[in-house]
C-alpha cells in the first residue's frame, strides 16, 4: 500500500486575504502631522507676507506689465551694442571658467586633509579643514563680491575671485565625501606593500574617484555661469554689470538683449557639461 505525499496529509490552508492599507488620515499616522504641519506654515506664510494679490491684478498693475513686456520683446541689436554684449558675455563666460577652475584645485587640496582615507586614520586636520569649508561656502558669491572689490577694486577679477572661494567650499566638501566612500581594495594592497600616502592618492584612489570629481566640478561650472552673470549687479564686471547699468536706467530693449545672452550663454555650458560627463560615463 502506497504512502500519501506529504503534501496530501497537510490540512489545505485556507487563501490569505491581503490586508486592507490604512488610511493616512488618523491621529496616529504620521504622514497626517507632516502634512497638517505644512499646510498650516505655508497659511501662516501668506497670512505673515501680507500679498497684496488685488493690487498687483489690477487693471492699472496689468497695463504696466503689458507695457514692461512689451519694450522687453524688442531687443536692441545695434551693431555697437552687439559688439560690447559679446565681449561681455566673454567675460562672464571666462569669469565662470577660471572661478570654477580654481576652486577645482584648491577644493581638491583641502580635501585632502579634510577627509579620512582609510580606517585607522588619524586625519588630524580633519576638523578645522571643514570648518574652513563650511566656512568659505556659508559666505555667499555675492557677499564674497562685495568684500573683495574693497581690496581687488571693480572689475571681474574681484567677481572670479568671489566665485572661487565660495566654489571651493562646495567642491572641497564633495571632493572629501567622494575620497572617503571610494573602495579602499587597491589603496589597501599599495598600502600593506609599503607605498606612501602620496603615491597610493595618486594610483589608486584618484583614478577611482577622478570621474566623480569631474562631474561635480562641471556641474558647479554650470552654477556658477549663473552666479557670474548675477556677481556683475555689485561690480563685478560682464553681463551682469551691463544689467545693473542699464535697468538702472530704466532701458529695456538693451535689457532685453543682456537678458538673451544670458540665456544662450547658460544654455551654451549646460549643453558643453552635458555631453563632457556623457564622456566621462562611459
Amino acid at each position: 500500500m502506497m504512502t500519501p505525499p506529504l503534501d496530501a496529509r497537510k490540512p489545505a490552508q485556507p487563501p490569505r486575504v491581503p490586508e486592507h492599507p490604512k488610511h493616512w488620515i488618523r491621529l496616529d499616522s504620521s504622514v497626517f502631522w507632516v502634512l497638517l504641519g505644512t499646510t498650516s506654515l505655508i497659511f501662516l506664510s501668506f497670512w505673515s507676507l501680507d500679498l497684496q494679490l488685488a493690487r498687483v491684478l489690477s487693471l492699472e498693475s496689468l497695463a504696466r506689465m503689458g507695457k514692461f513686456l512689451a519694450e522687453l520683446l524688442s531687443p536692441n541689436l545695434e551693431p555697437a551694442f552687439l559688439s560690447k554684449l559679446l565681449r561681455a558675455s566673454l567675460e562672464t563666460l571666462a569669469m565662470s571658467a577660471v572661478g570654477t577652475l580654481l576652486a577645482t584645485i584648491f577644493g581638491l587640496l583641502l580635501a585632502l586633509p579634510a577627509s579620512r582615507s582609510f580606517n585607522g586614520d588619524p586625519a588630524r586636520w580633519r576638523l578645522l579643514t571643514r570648518l574652513l569649508l563650511n566656512a568659505l561656502r556659508a559666505i555667499p558669491e555675492l557677499v564674497w563680491a562685495a568684500l573683495l572689490l574693497i581690496s581687488a577694486g571693480l572689475g571681474p577679477f574681484a567677481g572670479t575671485l568671489a566665485l572661487a572661494l565660495h566654489t571651493t567650499g562646495v567642491l572641497g566638501r564633495l571632493f572629501a565625501e567622494s575620497i572617503e566612500n571610494s573602495p579602499q581594495h587597491a589603496a589597501t594592497a599599495l598600502r600593506v606593500q609599503g607605498v606612501g600616502e602620496g603615491r597610493v592618492f595618486l594610483y589608486a584612489t584618484l583614478p577611482t574617484v577622478s570621474p566623480q570629481l569631474m562631474s561635480y566640478a562641471l556641474y558647479r561650472w554650470e552654477n556658477n555661469i549663473r552666479a557670474a552673470a548675477v556677481l556683475g549687479v555689485v561690480g563685478g564686471g560682464g553681463l551682469g554689470q551691463m544689467l545693473s547699468f542699464h535697468m538702472g536706467l530704466f532701458q529695456m530693449q538693451e535689457t532685453s538683449s543682456i537678458l538673451a545672452a544670458m540665456i544662450m550663454l547658460v544654455i551654451l555650458v549646460d549643453t558643453v557639461s552635458y555631453f563632457a560627463r556623457r564622456l566621462l560615463s562611459r
